[in-house]
C-alpha cells in the first residue's frame, strides 16, 4: 500500500488539543517532502455540523467542494496549508446513513446488518477512500471524543481492523493524554495516563507512540515511567507542553525528533531536509510585536468564541505580518443600540461583522454597521454581514426605510435580500445552501482589487440568501460599488464604498482561505486600515 495511515486517539478527558498534535505532525511530515492528508472521524450522530448551533459546537467550517464540517479541519487546513474535501469529515450519522441506504437498496443479499462488519467495514472503506481522492503519501485521522467513550467504539475498532488490512509498517497509532500536575503537591500524576492506555490496549489496540499533555515539563524519568507501565519505547513518548503562541508547538515537536521516528516506522527516506525556517520567522515576529489594535467583533454567539474560530485567526493573521497584536472585543448584537453603540466600540479601531442567520440580533449589528459607515470606522462584513450593510445602506442612505430580507419579513415590499432562485425552503436545512467555492470577477477600479491585485478569484460559500438584483441599479446610482460578481449565476459578492477609508463586505467566508504564512487579502487589508485608523488619531 502506497497510503500510510497515521491514528491519532484522545484519553483522560477532551479538549486535549488532539487537533493541534495531529496538525502539527502533519506540518513536520509535510516539512520532509511528503503529501499529507487530514480526516476527522466525529462520534456524533448528525450527519454534520451544519445544523448543529454554534453555542453547542462553535463554527462550521466549509471545504472547497462544499461540505460542512468540523471547526478541527480549520485547524487541519491552516497548520498544512491544505485544502480538505468531504473525504476529510466522517460522522457516525454518515456512517450509518451509508449503510443503512446500502441495505435498502439490498447491496448486502439480504444479510443481518451488524456494526461488525458492516458499520466498521464502511468506516474503512472511508480510510481507502480518502487515500484514493487525495493520493497522499501519509493520511492523519483524528478519531474524535475520548477513549471510554461508548459512541467512539465503531471508530476505534475499525482503527484496530486496519492494523491487520493495511499492515503494521502502513499504520500508526498515536494516543494522546493528559498528565496532571497537582500543584499542592509539585507532584505530575501518570496514572490517568496508565489506566488510559489500558483502556486502549481492552480495545486491541497499544499504541505506538505517546504524547503527554502537560501545563510542565516531563522529566525524563516520567516518561520512562510512563514507557514501562505503557509498554512502549521511551523513545516513542513525547511531551507537549502548553506554549504561549500555537504554532511553537511545531518546533517543540520536531525538537524531540517525533517526525524521524514516524518515518523510521513507516520505512519512508524523507525526499527533503526540514525546513521550519518560514514557522520560526512567524514565531519571532509575533513575540517581538509589541503594538497592539483593538477591533470590535459584533454577533449574536460571542459567549462561544469558537464560533467565529476561523475569523479570529484570520485577524490574527493579518495582524502577525504587520507587526502587531490583534486584540478582539465580543461585544453581543442583542445588547447594541443606536444609543449605545458608540460607547460599545470605544476603544475599537475597526469594526467585522461576521456571517450569522435569522432575526434575532440584526438591529444592533445594523446600528454598528451605519456607525462605522457614518464615522470613518473601518468595516469589514462577512456573508450576512454584509446583507446587513446593503440593508443598513438602503435604510439609512436610499431611503427605504421598510428595506430587509426575506430571511427576516418572507412577505416585505422591500427585499433587498431574497431567496435564491434555485432554493426550496420545503427541504432538509442540513446541506441545501449555496456551499463551497465559487467564482466571483472583481471590478479593476475597485478596493477589492487592490486588496486581491487580480481581477479573478474563487471563495468558499454558506448561505442561501443573496442581493436582490432588482436593486442593483438604484445602489450604484446612491455611491454604492457592486465590486465583486458572480458572473455565471448573476450574483453579487462584493460591495464597497469609495469615499469611506475601508469600507467592505462580502457575500463568501474568507476566513476559510487564510493562512498564518498566507494572511487573506481582505483581512490584511482591513488590519492595515485600522492600524491607518490607530496611526491617524
Amino acid at each position: 500500500m502506497k497510503t500510510k495511515f497515521i491514528f491519532v486517539t484522545g484519553g483522560v478527558v477532551s479538549s486535549l488539543g488532539k487537533g493541534i498534535m495531529a496538525s502539527t505532525i502533519g506540518q513536520l511530515l509535510k516539512s520532509r517532502g511528503l503529501k499529507v492528508f487530514m480526516q476527522k472521524f466525529d462520534p456524533y450522530i448528525n450527519v454534520d455540523p451544519g445544523t448543529l448551533s454554534p453555542f453547542q459546537h462553535g463554527e462550521v467550517f466549509v471545504t472547497d467542494d462544499g461540505c460542512e464540517t468540523d471547526l478541527d479541519l480549520g485547524h487541519y487546513e491552516r497548520f498544512i496549508d491544505e485544502n480538505l474535501s468531504k473525504e476529510s469529515s466522517v460522522t457516525t450519522g454518515k456512517i450509518y446513513q451509508a449503510v443503512i441506504d446500502k441495505e435498502r437498496k439490498g447491496d448486502y443479499l439480504g444479510a443481518t446488518i451488524q456494526v461488525i462488519p458492516h458499520i466498521t467495514n464502511e468506516i474503512k472503506d472511508r480510510l481507502k477512500a480518502v487515500a484514493k481522492a487525495s493520493n497522499a503519501d501519509v493520511v492523519i485521522t483524528e478519531i474524535g471524543g475520548t477513549v471510554g467513550d461508548i459512541e467512539s467504539l465503531p471508530f476505534l475498532e475499525a482503527i484496530r481492523q486496519a492494523r491487520r488490512d493495511f499492515g503494521q509498517k502502513n499504520t500508526l497509532y498515536i494516543h494522546t493524554t493528559l498528565l496532571p500536575y497537582l500543584k499542592a503537591a509539585k507532584e505530575i500524576k501518570t496514572k490517568p495516563t496508565q489506566h488510559s492506555v489500558k483502556e486502549l490496549r481492552s480495545l486491541g489496540i497499544s499504541p505506538d507512540m505517546i504524547v503527554l499533555r502537560s501545563e510542565v515539563p516531563v522529566s525524563k524519568s516520567i516518561k520512562e515511567k510512563i514507557a514501562l507501565f505503557c509498554d512502549v519505547e521511551s523513545t516513542h513518548v513525547f511531551e507537549s507542553v502548553d506554549v504561549d503562541i500555537l504554532y511553537k508547538a511545531i518546533l517543540n515537536l520536531h525538537k524531540q525528533d517525533i517526525d524521524e521516528w514516524i518515518l523510521k516506522h513507516f520505512e519512508i527516506e524523507p525526499s527533503k531536509p526540514m525546513d521550519l525556517s518560514p514557522w520560526e520567522s512567524l514565531i519571532k515576529s509575533i513575540e517581538e510585536s509589541k503594538k497592539e489594535i483593538q477591533i470590535g467583533l459584533v454577533g449574536k454567539y460571542v459567549s462561544l468564541h469558537d464560533a467565529y474560530l476561523s475569523v479570529v485567526e484570520a485577524l490574527k493573521h493579518a495582524g502577525y505580518h504587520q507587526g502587531l497584536q490583534v486584540n478582539i472585543k465580543f461585544l453581543n448584537a442583542e445588547k447594541i443600540t443606536e444609543d449605545n453603540v458608540e460607547k460599545a466600540l470605544d476603544g475599537c479601531k475597526g469594526l467585522i461583522v461576521p456571517g450569522g442567520f435569522g432575526e434575532r440580533a440584526t438591529d444592533g449589528k445594523i446600528a454598528a454597521i451605519k456607525y462605522a459607515r457614518t464615522h470613518n470606522l473601518p468595516f469589514f462584513g462577512i456573508c450576512y454581514g454584509m446583507q446587513l450593510a446593503a440593508i443598513e445602506f438602503a435604510r439609512n442612505v436610499m431611503g427605504i426605510g421598510l428595506a430587509t430580507t426575506t430571511e427576516i419579513d418572507p412577505n416585505t415590499k422591500y427585499p433587498i435580500i431574497d431567496i435564491m432562485t434555485n432554493q426550496d425552503l420545503t427541504k432538509n436545512l442540513g446541506g441545501t445552501q449555496r456551499l463551497g467555492l465559487y467564482d466571483c470577477e472583481i471590478e479593476s477600479e475597485s478596493l477589492a482589487y487592490s486588496l486581491y491585485q487580480t481581477t479573478s478569484i474563487k471563495e468558499r460559500h454558506r448561505h442561501r440568501y443573496e442581493f436582490n438584483n432588482f436593486y442593483k441599479e438604484a445602489f450604484l446610482s446612491y455611491g454604492m460599488k457592486l465590486s465583486g460578481v458572480n458572473k455565471k449565476e448573476n450574483l453579487v459578492e462584493i460591495i464597497e464604498l469609495p469615499n469611506h477609508p475601508f469600507f467592505i463586505a462580502c457575500q463568501f467566508h474568507p476566513e476559510f482561505l487564510s493562512r498564518p504564512l498566507r494572511p487573506h487579502p481582505i483581512f490584511k487589508g482591513f488590519i492595515e486600515a485600522a492600524h491607518n485608523n490607530q496611526t491617524n488619531e
